[in-house]
């Protein structure tokens, strides 16, 4: 049996990207960019796949073309009737192969939306989910340029937008903790960036790695010309970069107090007075709100991918 896949969760800004780059520096194991194909994927074939018909889908996944993997090179490992999660876990090990690893991970935050969907492709797989507070993970997505992520339906845009957000992936991921056990770690972004070699040697032995100090080596070496909500990679792990106490408007932690203040005290965040009533009502409203227009989403996606609009907007890729 090969050796699980290492997935790699967290609500966006939760500091996912730092903890990629160095498990990606390990001589084992290949973390790419985000990949976003997984559930394109998914709702696209069935619990087998036909080998033509999946092979012209990745001819139309810009995410190969970005990670230099060959169609033809994925081709090689599939097989009639081969499983769906087999043969998307294809695409991964020719990305690690083509890098000299024999392991592959993930790290894409909109998964945290598809947890279900993960554990049924990958039955196996590792979970690490990376929990930063909230508030300053809200200060961090909020200050982001427009156009960096693809704007859903329930895309945040304040501090309860995102506070509804964060309690909703975060419980999302402590439940598939809860049902697969000690394939899952958490991990929290304070003491990574506090103690990294720490945190990194706990996560490498969780995943079965050997931990290599060059690992932490990143800040000279990674890429993020063409990223600009990612230049705190140019610097070596570093606390205290977000601190919602002086940098988060009162009235913004009072709302998202009043949505996710609960989940706060529960991870042993520092959290204000308990909301009054009020804005506890005004929270409840939030996030059915929020979950009732990220699920509309979600379905709007799985119907436009199920049906041929798909290939007529994502035409073949040279």
């Amino acid at each position: 049996m090969s050796a699980p896949p290492l997935i790699v969760l967290g609500v966006r800004r939760s500091g996912t990207t730092l903890l990629r780059v160095i498990l990606d520096r390990s001589p084992e194991l290949a973390v790419p960019d985000e990949s976003y194909f997984v559930p394109q994927l998914a709702d696209r074939h069935g619990s087998t796949v036909d080998v033509d018909d999946f092979v012209d889908d990745l001819r139309r996944l810009p995410t190969l073309s970005d990670w230099d993997v060959r169609v033809e090179a994925v081709r090689a490992r599939l097989r009639p009737g081969m499983p769906l999660g087999d043969a998307v876990a294809a695409v991964y090990e020719t990305y690690a192969e083509s890098r000299g690893k024999t392991r592959w991970g993930d790290k894409t935050p909109m998964y945290m939306q598809h947890l279900p969907l993960l554990e049924r492709l990958f039955p196996t797989a590792l979970y690490v989910q990376l929990v930063r507070d909230g508030r300053d993970a809200a200060l961090s997505f909020l200050a982001m340029p427009r156009g960096i992520v693809t704007e859903a339906w329930g895309h945040p845009r304040t501090a309860a937008g995102f506070a509804c957000q964060w309690l909703t992936e975060v419980r999302a991921a402590r439940g598939l903790g809860a049902r697969v056990g000690d394939r899952y770690l958490e991990v929290r972004y304070e003491h990574l960036v506090r103690e990294p070699r720490a945190s990194v040697e706990r996560v490498s032995a969780f995943a079965g790695l050997g931990f290599e100090p060059a690992m932490l080596e990143y800040s000279s070496e990674v890429d993020v010309s063409e990223k600009p909500h990612q230049q705190r990679l140019l610097q070596e792990p570093t606390p205290g970069v977000r601190d919602w106490r002086q940098d988060m408007a009162k009235e913004d932690v009072r709302v998202f107090e009043a949505v996710a203040g609960d989940l706060l005290a529960e991870l042993d965040y520092e959290a204000g007075p308990s909301p009054s009533r009020t804005d506890r009502l005004r929270g409840r409203a939030a996030l059915a709100s929020y979950t009732a227009r990220s699920a509309a989403w979600r379905a709007a996606g799985r119907a436009v991918r199920r049906s041929p609009l798909w290939r007529r907007r994502h035409p073949p890729l040279a």
